[in-house]
């Protein structure tokens, strides 16, 4: 074993036991006879004292920081008035018999928790980056806030389910990142957007409630709260109407804002209207938080179900096209028709959003002949879709939250960058792996593709 402790865990209990320490150098400091050396794991910081008529003086006095070491030695108090009570280890000091050095570290590239670096230095060295105390405490609350959901999702009743990454490329959506077979030359699958259809799917066979953390692929251009690939939690839930999606969700994030930051949240939320929301606040997404309010969350409703753009000159879906419309609709006046869709907004940004889906055959081909997708496409595209409706498919609906988004508001993060351990730049680039990246010719062969990059050089 080669620590028996880790470094915040020391405290007086521990007075004159041995103990072996691994971590970090985060300071050296010389004092004349003595050298105390902070060593850091992600639990915390101990004091080590290395006083100079001990074999390890010399090593111990010219260690580079972020180097890593094994200490061990005594648990002793530190003297009275040289006590950090900003510490939990601050009543006490590891006396140093022995220093291992498992591997000493290079001038640093930046100095760690200063937040004024360049970001793509910062992401260039992300292994270094990740050291800090901001983004430790970053993913530390990332992996309670998503214990706390797995907890309130099985008090719920919900059962997680994996769905593939290799998906089946559809259109209405963003951008796929494409993906080609080598087994079927000139075919291709996509990575999903998100897993509505076979969310969709389960609900048909018979899992009335399906939860997943999902990763999911849009290539669409980059803003501080977007990535090329993200994390949703995924819900779906059959038998129900809107208030069923809304009272149980209100319910989970209650819960994990309780679990998670100790925050009591007054449910039900407010509501409103889109097109009150427009009319009012001139946004989809308001924010209306009062004064010294730190989360205010509201619920829009009654999304318009289509929208149309002048650059195509055809309808689109403003959610996807399997919302269900209201009861009554005239699909001859697109514009009037209203959907059974929903966001949940906090601080003026979505963070979820969700529909009651279409589950009969009929209205889904409604809906696809107003966005011009004929017989053949839909059947395409969708046919198992379609066949999967028209076997006993129940009422369903649900909703995905936006993980990275809700994390950068939980831990007032400038961007999803900082809540995410391997994020892409703003240019959808891994400057660490520096990817996208060319690869073989061998590779392009086996998975046919041919590759003409001669206009994008000459750009």
């Amino acid at each position: 074993m080669l620590r028996t402790h880790t470094c915040g865990e020391l405290r007086g209990s521990h007075i004159g036991k041995k103990v072996h320490l691994c971590g970090w150098v985060q300071t050296v400091r010389a004092h004349g006879g003595v050298v105390f050396l902070d060593i850091r794991d992600r639990y915390g910081i101990t004091q080590v004292v290395i006083i100079k008529k001990m074999k390890e003086f010399e090593k111990a006095s010219s260690l580079a920081l972020e180097s890593s070491i094994r200490v061990s030695g005594e648990v002793v108090a530190r003297k009275a008035g040289t006590e950090n009570k900003d510490l939990p280890t601050g009543h006490v000091e590891l006396l140093c018999h022995e220093l291992e050095i498992y591997n000493i570290c290079p001038p640093l590239p930046f100095t760690l928790n200063d937040a004024s670096v360049n970001e793509d230095v910062r992401l260039k060295y992300r292994y270094l980056d990740l050291r800090s105390k901001r983004l430790q405490d970053n993913l530390i609350l990332r992996h309670k806030v998503y214990k706390a959901i797995h907890s309130a999702m099985d008090k719920e009743g919900f059962l997680s389910v994996d769905t593939p990454i290799l998906y089946k490329s559809t259109p209405e959506g963003a951008r796929d990142y494409l993906v080609p077979s080598r087994v079927h030359a000139g075919k291709f699958y996509a990575l999903p957007q998100s897993p509505q259809l076979f969310k969709q799917l389960l609900m048909m066979a018979g899992y009335d409630k399906y939860y997943q953390l999902a990763r999911c692929f849009r290539d669409e251009d980059l803003r501080a709260d977007r990535q090329p690939e993200f994390t949703q939690l995924d819900v779906e839930m059959a038998f129900i109407d809107r208030e069923d999606i809304i009272e149980t969700m209100e319910k989970v994030v209650a819960s994990v804002f309780k679990e998670v930051l100790h925050v009591e949240l007054k449910i039900p939320f407010p509501r409103m209207s889109y097109d009150e929301a427009m009319k009012k606040h001139n946004s989809d997404k308001p924010d209306i938080r009062k004064k010294d309010e730190k989360f205010a969350f509201l619920w829009v409703l009654d999304f318009p179900m289509f929208e149309y753009r002048e650059e195509d000159k055809r309808w689109y879906a403003m959610h996807h096209p399997f919302t269900s419309p209201m009861p009554g609709s005239n699909f001859a006046k697109p514009e009037s028709v209203k959907a059974k869709a929903y966001d949940l907004v906090l601080n003026g940004v979505e963070i979820a959003g969700g529909s009651i889906r279409i589950h009969d055959s009929e209205t889904q081909n409604k809906v696809f002949n107003v966005l011009g997708i004929n017989e053949k496409e839909a059947q395409q595209k969708f046919g198992f879709l379609l066949e999967a409706l028209s076997h006993g498919a129940p009422p369903h609906g649900g909703i995905a939250f936006g993980l990275d988004r809700l994390l950068q508001i939980m831990t007032g993060s400038s961007s999803i960058r900082e809540v995410i351990a391997f994020p892409k730049n703003q240019a959808a680039q891994d400057v660490m792996l520096d990817t996208p990246s060319e690869v073989s010719a061998k590779q392009l062969a086996e998975a046919h593709i041919k590759v003409d990059v001669k206009e994008e050089r000459k750009k």
